[in-house]
């Protein structure tokens, strides 16, 4: 059984191929060790149990009397689904109060092109109240573990995702991505994450509906065990649905058709802006070197090009017009800011306090009508500089954060940490998340590798290279998924009693 907990999925599809082993044995292996860790790391919030060995079964079944050339790219591999996205039947709330109750009646178009290519979902996983913030922690389903120390942040928004790929509940899972809500899982729990190019996959049947531009932002990709997953997946997942009018239709280039010694490498071990801990930025050299031994060709960013990722990146998001406060209240009423702040310290408010700060901070800020109009063109003239800058062969190796998965709450005293994802999101470029090991305190190191838009297979190629170098994944195993006795987890567990 552990092997199948370890294998990609693309080695388990070819193995059910191959009829070495059937879907109900995945199915069940990978439910088992659901069971095994999620009460510790609170990752999966609602299980589809029982119809997945439903549907394990029938695959089954339809395995023996069927070519297997004929069987859909993910036939009989399991996932799990952020509960932001539709899954039919399942809980749809996205960690609101207000949503509390609310089952999809239909999957979303990523749901439901994962299942037309055979893929079977085990559940949904946890996110953060309203999405936007970097710990996943709701007063619906309590707050997510990084399995590798549960007294640690698993990332967010995506976080149940990341925490359940890393401890091997799932070969791959589904999420999405404003401003790091796959990197920062990937990276804080050392799964392989990617971001695809803006517009590229649709949005269709999340929980917030985004509008104009937010929706080129965001965007659904996979968490899983290996790079080699990413382009197969992602040829799954893009394409217009003619439902999200954002979406353009793209041609996805091969990883396999690019060599690795035609590339361009732009290491960055910080923007300058904020002090980045020396564990990822000595991935940020070792990968740098790697690629230089395999024939690329090391240059230097301009200084200062990045430094201004976060007013970027915040004035574009503020451009579209939808204030947090209105999706902390499922866009119907609102949420009344200053009752519920004044609420919060007794204990008695409806919400998170980083959903509150956020959803403040940006109320504030359209107040005293901070000036954005220059910043959106700062942005756009970025991006043009940074893609002709990248062209077609050039990768940007940059650090998902300051530093490896700070513990629950540490997050509210620096959040403008998050800069180091989200402007790629803004700027809508492709990014692969890779693992690079461990720190000192054996918790995973990430590393971001963008490129210019479109150029999803090159990250991806980038990444496959370095899997072979670096070691990629490793599964978190259950004798470390023991509750801390810290002093942070005791005030977090004290908090969160609130």
């Amino acid at each position: 059984m552990s092997s199948l907990l370890d294998l990609s999925v693309t080695a388990l599809a070819r193995q059910i191929r191959a009829r070495h082993v059937s879907p109900t044995e995945i199915v069940d292996a990978h439910i088992a060790r659901i069971e095994q860790v999620n009460p510790s790391i609170n990752a999966v919030v609602e299980d589809r149990f029982e119809r997945a060995r439903e549907e394990a079964r029938a695959a089954t079944e339809h395995l023996t009397r069927t070519d297997p050339a004929d069987l859909p790219p993910l036939f009989g591999v399991p996932c799990t689904v952020k509960e932001f996205i539709a899954v039919e039947g399942m809980p749809h709330t996205g960690g609101l109060l207000a949503r509390r109750g609310i089952r999809a009646t239909e999957d979303a178009t990523t749901v439901a092109r994962l299942r037309a290519a055979g893929a079977i979902v085990l559940g949904v996983t946890n996110a953060p109240e309203g999405g936007l913030w970097m710990e996943t922690h709701n007063a619906i389903y309590g707050r997510t573990s990084n399995p590798w120390d549960l007294s640690r942040t698993s990332g967010g928004s995506s976080g149940g995702e990341g925490a359940i790929v890393a401890a091997g509940g799932a070969p791959f899972g589904l999420g999405s991505d404003i401003g790091g809500s796959i990197r920062l899982p990937a990276a804080f729990c050392g799964t392989v994450g990617h971001k695809a190019t803006g517009r590229l996959v649709p949005n269709t049947g999340q929980c917030s509906p985004l509008r104009g531009e937010l929706s080129a932002y965001n965007t659904c990709g996979p968490l899983c065990r290996s790079a080699e997953d990413l382009m197969p997946l992602l040829r799954i997942l893009a394409g217009p649905d003619g439902k999200d009018h954002v979406t353009r239709p793209m041609t996805l280039g091969d990883p396999a058709e690019l060599d690795v010694k035609d590339l361009v490498v732009y290491p960055v071990e910080t923007t300058g802006r904020f002090a980045v801990a020396e564990p990822l930025r000595r991935a940020v050299r070792s990968a740098a070197r790697a690629l230089e031994a395999r024939g690329a060709r090391v240059a230097e960013l301009p200084a200062d090009m990045l430094r201004r990722g976060f007013e970027i990146w915040s004035a574009m998001m503020d451009a579209s017009g939808v204030s947090y406060a209105e999706t902390l209240g499922d866009h119907a009423e609102g949420v009344a800011l200053l009752k519920e702040v004044v609420r919060f310290p007794m204990g008695r408010s409806r919400h998170t306090g980083p959903a509150l700060l956020v959803a403040t901070a940006h109320h504030v800020a359209r107040v005293l009508r901070v000036p954005t109009e220059g910043l959106i063109r700062a942005g756009r003239k970025l991006r043009t500089e940074l893609e002709a800058l990248l062209g077609e062969r050039g990768v940007l190796l940059h650090p998902p954060y300051t530093r490896t998965a700070p513990p629950h709450h540490a997050p509210l005293l620096r959040p403008f940490d998050m800069t180091h994802t989200a402007l790629f999101n803004v700027l809508e470029l492709p990014v692969t998340l890779l693992p690079m090991g461990f720190d000192g305190d054996g918790l995973p190191v990430g590393l971001q590798i963008v490129a210019r838009g479109g150029n999803d297979h090159v990250t991806i190629a980038t990444a496959c290279a370095l899997e072979e170098d670096f070691g990629g994944w490793i599964r978190a195993e259950p004798q470390r998924l023991k509750p801390s006795r810290s002093l942070v987890a005791r005030v977090t567990r004290r908090l969160d009693r609130r």
